[in-house]
């Protein structure tokens, strides 16, 4: 995925993202944010581990 200044995004921003918002019991809020860390990463393992913490958080 690429950002509107054409740098490719990283998927640690998202993923950080959702942990502070679960842990501020925004959890609907983090489930968006581990499901776009999800699509941004390329490793399998790493992926299923982010739509395992957005499907946790309801």
């Amino acid at each position: 995925m690429v950002s509107a200044s054409g740098a490719a995004r990283p998927p640690a921003l998202p993923s950080v993202r959702g942990d502070l918002l679960a842990r501020l019991g925004r959890v609907a809020e983090a489930r968006e944010e581990f499901l776009r860390a999800a699509a941004l990463t390329h490793n399998e393992r790493e992926r299923r581990l982010l739509r395992d913490r957005a499907h946790a958080c309801g």
